[in-house]
């Protein structure tokens, strides 16, 4: 029987006139469904939006961020046809290599390589900032203020203490988490100045016919800190801790690529701690996600990830020499 976002589907294709065989491919944590399609007689992406307030607004957002990388000249799928009253996106298909599956399968000089060239997009997606304002893009009128990053830091607090470990902290330790994290939000709030993929990883990264990586979901870009989607490439889903000789090279290596492109560049030592501060808050941030989709949907191939992330989260903390309260609270749930 198919779902009701199928049958949205399959009665789009019958209208207009194409074939019904659809495949759903497999989703991870999102909300949308995506099947593989034949669009005029070449291999195409379905991508159907539950109606639901949780989707409210993705479709435009999607069609909008899609028009203004396309504009920008950076590798997203172009978009073949659209239906708003269903909420549906017929979009160019990548094929199948995950970024992710291709470094697990890469030796070192190739996830070198590949990491190279994703930090280059990240870089070639900041450059774009001034066009997103000109085109006045949903992406410019979005940004992680203050209000965002705290709600997805309490998001955290509360599916991973109460949802997840069903273990909620003291009204003490809450108040104290609660006040520091606050002050991760506010100063990260003053760096949100260029545009941001938003959830920028492996997952998200393809590998195109022409050997090229490919950027996917990509509908929630908005304003956000320059270090944010370099967080997000270099510390999603670790299981074991990348070395900081390792990420300190990885920034000097990002801030050249913004120099060659034009851009403004920070002192290394200030980008060094607004890395960190979006460390804290972006690791986080995935932590919440893990316990909520691990707690509520059973996805709990999520659970091995949440230790590790806590203990960047913790050497963090530790190199800025701040936030005791989030340390020592971050040490009791690694040493349980």
């Amino acid at each position: 029987m198919p779902t009701d976002l199928e049958a949205r589907l399959n009665e789009f294709l019958i209208i207009n006139n194409q074939p019904t065989a659809v495949s759903q491919l497999t989703q991870d944590a999102s909300t949308r469904e995506y099947f593989r399609v034949v669009w005029q007689n070449e291999p195409a992406i379905a991508c159907v939006y539950p109606f639901n307030d949780l989707c409210l607004g993705q479709f435009a957002a999607c069609l909008d961020v899609t028009r203004l990388f396309l504009g920008a000249d950076l590798p997203v799928a172009r978009i073949f046809a659209t239906d708003a009253a269903r909420q549906i996106v017929i979009h160019e298909d990548f094929g199948d290599k995950i970024l992710r599956g291709v470094l697990e399968n890469s030796d070192e000089s190739a996830r070198e390589r590949y990491l190279g060239e994703a930090i280059g997009l990240i870089a070639r997606i900041q450059a774009a900032t001034p066009l997103a304002f000109e085109t006045n893009s949903v992406a410019s009128r979005l940004a992680f203020d203050f209000e965002k990053l705290s709600w997805e830091l309490d998001f955290f607090a509360t599916h991973y203490f109460t949802t997840l470990q069903k273990k909620p902290l003291s009204d003490e330790d809450a108040r104290s988490l609660k006040g520091e994290l606050d002050e991760v939000a506010k100063e990260l709030e003053g760096r949100a100045r260029v545009l941001a993929h938003r959830d920028f990883h492996a997952a998200n990264l393809m590998l195109g016919a022409d050997g090229a990586l490919k950027i996917i979901d990509h509908q929630d870009a908005r304003i956000g800190a320059a270090s944010y989607d370099l967080v997000s490439l270099l510390l999603d889903r670790v299981t074991v801790l990348p070395t900081p000789e390792w990420l300190a090279e990885k920034r000097r290596f990002f801030l050249e690529t913004r120099r060659r492109l034009g851009l403004e560049n920070p002192d290394e030592a200030d980008f060094a701690c607004e890395f960190r501060l979006q460390t804290i808050q972006r690791c986080l941030k995935a932590i919440g996600t893990f316990s909520f989709q691990s707690a509520t949907r059973g996805k709990i191939y999520f659970i091995p990830f949440i230790k590790p992330m806590f203990e960047i989260v913790l050497r963090a903390a530790e190199n800025l020499q701040r936030f005791p309260n989030l340390q020592r609270i971050v040490k009791a749930q690694i040493s349980d």
